[in-house]
């Protein structure tokens, strides 16, 4: 199963630049946040596979235009093709606004979960717009990861942890892959195209940042 992961900066080879066929071979794309409506819209239109996705920080937009065609797992395990996938949007609180949460507040929408996580038995794919703490997070409380997501992955054990929220552009040095224990961790930011079976994958993981 080939998986398209976008998060944050709308890619102009998509939207600006698109070219029949641009899509074809993908079998599944998530949202992991602060992307316009109007973008998922179009790459749900022209892709023709489900685009699932959360919230970002910035999508209080959402509100009044939802994307076309599309589906919002919040706080649910959406299974595509025996592939369990959970999301949890938004970022740590900085500001007023929506979806954003303190660290207890979204350690109460994990406990909410549970009895969904025991009917599913776990978790293959958990996509969030922040990352997790110490897994490609900032210093800023902005981009502050959230502790319990590493709860997650070290109870649950899923094969991937895709995130947004952690531009590349910012001029850190951000990585793209590293692995925490058997998970391999996934900066969405714009696009990456994977395979989920793709056992390279893991092997290059492996060489960037271990935590």
């Amino acid at each position: 199963m080939t998986i398209m992961v976008m998060s944050d900066t709308e890619s102009a080879a998509i939207w600006d630049h698109y070219q029949p066929g641009k899509l074809a071979g993908i079998d599944l794309i998530l949202s992991c946040g602060d992307l316009s409506p109007h973008y998922l819209s179009f790459v749900e239109t022209f892709s023709n596979v489900p685009v699932l996705y959360v919230h970002g920080n910035h999508d209080e937009k959402y509100a009044a235009t939802p994307p076309d065609g599309c589906f919002c797992i919040e706080d649910d395990i959406y299974v595509h093709n025996g592939v369990r996938i959970l999301g949890l949007g938004g970022s740590m609180r900085y500001r007023p606004g929506a979806h954003q949460y303190t660290e207890w507040e979204m350690r109460r929408r994990v406990r909410k979960l549970w009895w969904k996580l025991k009917r599913h038995g776990g978790f293959d794919i958990l996509i969030t717009h922040a990352p997790a703490m110490g897994l490609h997070d900032g210093d800023d409380l902005c981009h502050r990861g959230f502790d319990v997501f590493r709860t997650l992955l070290e109870q649950y054990h899923p094969k991937y942890f895709i995130h947004g929220h952690v531009h590349m552009n910012y001029g850190q040095r951000t990585p793209r892959l590293s692995m925490t224990g058997d998970t391999v961790v996934i900066n969405a930011y714009r696009t990456f195209v994977f395979d989920y079976e793709d056992a390279a994958l893991t092997e290059r993981a492996s060489l960037c940042c271990v935590n």
